[in-house]
């Protein structure tokens, strides 16, 4: 082992990261530009990760590989509306914009983590893109089903909701059986694609957590753990799963 090997951090995971693209100024720029909060990279980090942001780019399952193939573990994070398309709706006046980049982009990593089984993390938008990618569909404004607009109470403003974790699952073995979550949504999980299983629910029935049994470690969550810097036991058990996933690739 060289000296360089030895340096803290060599044996901490890779964790990619996808990412926006917005328009940013910058100084006399205002350009197109890669977006992520940084909270994203800190809760990798905390939680003895190393992030790589993966921002949009033009994407074939081959390229989706490609890229994975250096990552040891995948968060697809939260962001702009899913096109409707994608799950066979006309969008709701409520419903934003499509970014069809973005879309396809992570509709391609997830589908080529699925395959590989690199371990990954849902986190709003991604949860509802999992469902999407597999073949569910998105209620497009929440109000509509549960009368309030508690789950995105005001602009840039996260709730706060009680959630009930189903047991034996992989979510209820690293948050036990409930607890009180940021959530910042206006749109949820409708129909539950085939393979995946709810794990944890609002009061008022809003699927607030999924996983896929059919890989070691799939797990997407409807609110935002990255925002909670004092509890880091989802990105702990992102990172561990990674660990677990370069150890096996190199003995095999």
């Amino acid at each position: 082992m060289s000296a360089s090997d030895q340096t803290p951090g060599f044996s901490a995971p890779v964790i990619g990261i996808t990412s926006y693209l917005e328009q940013a100024q910058t100084g006399v720029w205002d350009v197109r530009a890669a977006f992520l909060p940084q909270v994203y990279l800190d809760a990798v980090t905390d939680a003895g990760g190393i992030a790589v942001v993966l921002p949009p780019q033009p994407v074939t399952p081959a390229t989706a590989r490609r890229v994975l193939e250096s990552m040891d573990g995948l968060i697809i994070t939260g962001g702009a509306d899913i096109d409707p398309a994608r799950y066979g709706q006309a969008p709701h006046s409520r419903t934003g914009a499509p970014r069809t980049d973005r879309d396809a982009w992570e509709d391609a990593l997830l589908h080529a983590a699925i395959e590989t089984e690199l371990p990954f993390l849902g986190i709003c938008r991604g949860a509802q893109m999992l469902n999407v990618a597999l073949g569910g569909t998105l209620h497009q404004h929440l109000p509509d089903v549960v009368g309030s607009e508690k789950y995105q109470p005001a602009p840039a403003e996260f709730g706060t909701e009680p959630v009930r974790v189903e047991p034996d699952t992989t979510l209820a073995g690293l948050l036990g059986d409930g607890l009180d979550v940021h959530v910042y949504h206006h749109q949820a999980l409708d129909r539950v694609a085939e393979g995946l299983r709810v794990t944890a629910t609002s009061a008022d029935g809003v699927i607030e957590a999924v996983e896929l049994p059919a890989v070691p470690f799939g797990v997407a969550v409807q609110w935002h753990p990255e925002e909670n810097a004092a509890d880091r036991r989802l990105f702990a058990g992102l990172v561990d799963a990674a660990r677990e996933f370069r150890t096996l690739k190199e003995q095999s």
